[in-house]
């Protein structure tokens, strides 16, 4: 399932925050506030190896994402999939361009020493949307 050009729009087209819910490995749910990315075709999720929702994504790769749109809370995408891929191939430079769309600014500014990124691509499996 691509995304249709609404969601493609919440993701890339303005600041939107998306809420991440993983599965802890007990079963019980975990939330993150991430920042969004998107290839046209999944979603792109940027963490840090060790974190909680990068252990629980390589854990079991069914994610559900909520995404708001910064400038009207009314439009809005919840999204359910699972991870199809996940890499460490141009995590690092990803940070950057993130970094760019969220705070303006051409360097990732939050690097820790030791730090490994990870890029988790999800393929959402349904989508459901509201744009008032």
């Amino acid at each position: 399932m691509a995304l249709d050009e609404f969601v493609q729009k919440l993701i890339t087209g303005s600041k939107s925050f998306a809420s991440v819910a993983t599965l802890m490995p007990d079963g019980s749910p975990h939330v993150s506030v991430m920042w969004v990315d998107s290839d046209g075709e999944n979603i792109i999720l940027n963490s840090a190896e060790g974190r909680v929702k990068t252990n629980n994504l390589r854990n079991d790769n069914r994610v559900a994402i909520a995404i708001t749109d910064s400038e009207n809370p009314y439009r809005q995408a919840m999204i359910r999939g699972k991870v199809v891929e996940v890499t460490h191939d141009g995590a690092m430079e990803h940070t950057d361009v993130l970094a760019k769309k969220y705070l303006g600014l051409d360097k990732y500014p939050y690097h820790q020493p030791g730090d490994v990124r990870v890029i988790f691509k999800v393929k959402p499996e349904s989508v459901y949307k509201i744009d008032l």
